[in-house]
């Protein structure tokens, strides 16, 4: 009988080039549903941020014009693609008549640069109705 014995010299630890291949095959496969999940989150987030920012802003424009009815009520009309805050819009519709008006505000992100607020700009709209606080008599 002979023993077959193995050197010991030869034995080098490490992968082949097949197990690379197919590790790096593996992380091709799993990397790339992540990228695409981890860019939607951002698009997302980016939406998200465009919407705050436009109901911020027509929370203050509504606050503007309540504030400025109380000694002018009839004073307060529309305005058409004011500029708010950097590219941001907004459209204000006065309407209604005699002691009740009605207030609707429509703010968004001027996207092509183009001045107007286009509806396919529009991120938020506020409607409500404001009284005269002391009318004629």
């Amino acid at each position: 009988m002979h023993a077959v014995v193995k050197n010991k010299r030869n034995f080098r630890p490490g992968f082949t080039l097949t197990e690379a291949v197919v590790a790096a095959a593996l992380l091709l496969i799993a990397i790339v549903p992540i990228l695409k999940a981890l860019t939607q989150a951002n698009l997302n987030s980016v939406i998200i941020e465009r919407k705050t920012q436009s109901l911020c802003l027509a929370q203050g424009k509504l606050s503007d014009i309540k504030a400025r009815s109380i000694y002018g009520f009839d004073a307060i009309s529309s305005q058409s693609n004011e500029v708010l805050a950097g590219s941001y819009l907004c459209n204000t519709t006065i309407g209604g008549s005699g002691n009740l008006k009605t207030v609707i505000i429509s703010v968004g992100s001027d996207i092509n640069n183009n001045g107007a607020l286009s509806s396919a700009e529009v991120e938020i709209t506020l409607q409500t109705q404001i009284a005269k606080r002391w009318p004629d008599s």
